[in-house]
């Protein structure tokens, strides 16, 4: 089986984060790590890499990139690794198909409810947040490894806490 790393911007830019998923130490890290495929989602990121350029760093690692499509699961569910910017869908939907997930905060937001919801899901073991510049360090760590599998959702349990709230 392939192991895959996906990487997601979604709909927002995030150079700082596709300049260091593309780079050459990051590509030979998930060598050493036996990734052999990266997908990058660069959303409005510029991105420089190309494959034959890959290949001449790290050839054990095969690298696609897209800007978007309509719906990232599908690429999600295939990757062994998740490597996401902190956007609550983005970490819901990693969550929900018990991938293991790597969020870095763009640090850089103001008002960085992003570094909220990552910190928050860190500190109850569903995934693992980082900086930019520590996911290097996060990865080598492999703290992901043995991250808590995230609750299943419920619907009735949804739908009685909705009823409380109307007074039913």
């Amino acid at each position: 089986m392939d192991n895959r790393v996906f990487a997601t911007v979604g709909s927002t830019r995030f150079d700082k984060l596709i300049a260091v998923v593309s780079s050459p130490p990051l590509l030979k890290l998930l060598s050493s790590l036996h990734y052999t495929h990266l997908t990058i989602q660069h959303g409005q990121s510029p991105i420089t890499i190309s494959s034959p350029q890959v290949s001449s760093v790290s050839p054990d690692v095969q690298v696609d990139a897209y800007q978007y499509k309509s719906s990232l699961r599908e690429d999600m569910a295939q990757a062994s690794l998740v490597i996401s910017h902190a956007g609550s869908g983005s970490i819901l939907e990693a969550l929900r198909l018990k991938k293991k997930l790597i969020v870095v905060v763009n640090e850089d937001l103001m008002d960085n409810h992003q570094l909220e919801l990552g910190s928050s899901l860190h500190e109850q073991g569903y995934l693992v947040c980082c900086s930019v510049a520590d996911l290097e360090s996060a990865l080598k760590a492999k703290e992901y490894q043995s991250l808590t599998p995230f609750p299943d959702q419920d619907p009735i349990r949804f739908a009685s806490f909705l009823d409380s709230q109307m007074g039913f």
